[in-house]
């Protein structure tokens, strides 16, 4: 009887889970034959380009991969799991269509990703709109494009941004262009970011701030810092310190968490709710489970770094998970995940970009050079590969991990 690999999650780190661990049953064939299947269960056989939810057009941000998946011998599932029965070693899944399965496993992979935090603030949820998904994303760009219907007014060419994160600062960046390629050129708009921080992009660290702080100045970009959202209403928002910034478009992006269940494994979470892992990628307290990308929390190096929630750690994870998970099945000796060399390199919209290199994030790019280097991880670096079996097999070779990042 087959052995199977279940893999929740068809993201980044789903995705190369699922190409890694079939390109060492395939090395080893001549051991286990077809003994061993990989499925990926996800509710449609794409890839959502999820870094690039933050520009225009985001309903096209996503790859079809049944081709992908059909070349390299990945099983698929259409459906989302909800429930994780680590005694019986079970997961069920509810397709489209509401009917409930269940589906079991040998070896589990989570890379069910993340979700953004909603805290309980008044309106959040009723007025406020997101780019966390791919649909998030585009109910945004169909509000703004609805705007154009609207009289001209202050309110309705006024975004705000709640969050002055990573996200937040692509986001505001980009937004100043795409609201006048809808609103007309002529038009004045004002993008405004929201901070409770006293800085902006607190977690990017010092030395990439004079180059967002230029960045967003020449932008025109408002920063509100030092401040949190009281209230958001369908005509704006209100600040912690009672200042009222009316806007027809509200945007939250502070703040995101593990999928909930990584709650329904064995297991120590960090603060942010992702499972702590291994070297080799599986929850120590319940063996049989690997978590991977933004479920997991993984040490990066031997200095102590630990994984960010993005797709420079989640696809060099699934390498490496996937590598290990079949590795435990075939009775091979792992590979244990390193990826000592780590970039950042964050959009700026119409004024360019910026790379940093190293932890410290010191900055080496910066305007138009930055900017084609984020055109090429946008654009090419992100997307999968070829449903070519050996060009797949080849990208998912976690020895890739330890290569320079830029």
């Amino acid at each position: 009887m087959s052995q199977k690999i279940v893999i929740v999650g068809s993201g980044f780190s789903g995705l190369y889970s699922a190409l890694s661990a079939r390109r060492l049953i395939e090395q080893n064939k001549d051991r286990v034959g077809n003994g061993i299947d990989v499925v990926i269960v996800a509710p449609e056989p794409k890839l959502v380009t999820k870094p690039r939810l933050y520009e225009a057009n985001a309903a096209g941000m996503s790859a079809p991969l049944e081709e992908l998946l059909n070349a390299t011998g990945v099983r698929f599932t259409r459906g989302v799991v909800d429930v994780i029965r680590t005694k019986d070693r079970q997961v069920e899944v509810v397709s489209p269509t509401g009917e409930r399965s269940n589906l079991s496993y040998d070896r589990l992979v989570l890379a069910a990703g993340s979700r953004l935090v909603k805290p309980n603030i008044s309106g959040l949820r009723e007025h406020a709109f997101s780019i966390d998904n791919i649909a998030d994303a585009a109910d945004l760009e169909a509000h703004l494009k609805r705007l154009a219907s609207l009289p001209s007014s202050p309110e309705r060419n006024t975004v705000v941004v709640c969050g002055g994160g990573f996200t937040g600062i692509e986001l505001a960046a980009e937004l100043p262009r795409r609201l006048r390629a809808i609103l007309g050129m002529a038009e004045k708009v004002r993008v405004v970011v929201i901070e409770k921080s006293d800085v902006i992009g607190p977690d990017l660290g010092e030395n990439p701030r004079p180059v967002i702080t230029q960045a967003l100045g020449d932008l025109e970009v408002e920063t509100k810092l030092g401040t949190a959202v009281a209230s958001i209403d369908a005509n704006g928002v209100v600040t912690a310190s009672g200042e009222r910034i009316d806007a027809r478009t509200v945007v939250w992006t502070a703040g995101v968490e593990a999928t909930p269940l990584t709650k329904q494994i064995p297991g120590e979470t960090d603060d942010r709710g992702r499972l702590i892992v291994d070297c080799d990628l599986r929850v120590p307290s319940t063996p049989d489970v690997f978590a991977t990308g933004d479920a997991a929390c993984a040490q990066t190096d031997d200095k102590g770094n630990r994984t960010m929630m993005s797709c420079q750690h989640a696809i060099p994870l699934g390498r490496s998970c996937g590598y290990n998970v079949a590795a435990d099945l075939l009775k091979l000796p792992g590979q244990p995940y390193l990826q000592p060399s780590y970039g950042t390199c964050l959009d700026l919209g119409g004024w360019g970009a910026v790379v940093c290199d190293g932890w410290d994030r010191k900055v080496v790019k910066s305007a138009g050079p930055a900017k084609e280097i984020k055109a090429w991880i946008n654009g090419c670096v992100i997307y999968p590969p070829k449903a070519i079996a050996q060009e797949a097999f080849d990208a998912a070779n976690p020895m890739v991990n330890q290569l320079p990042v830029l």
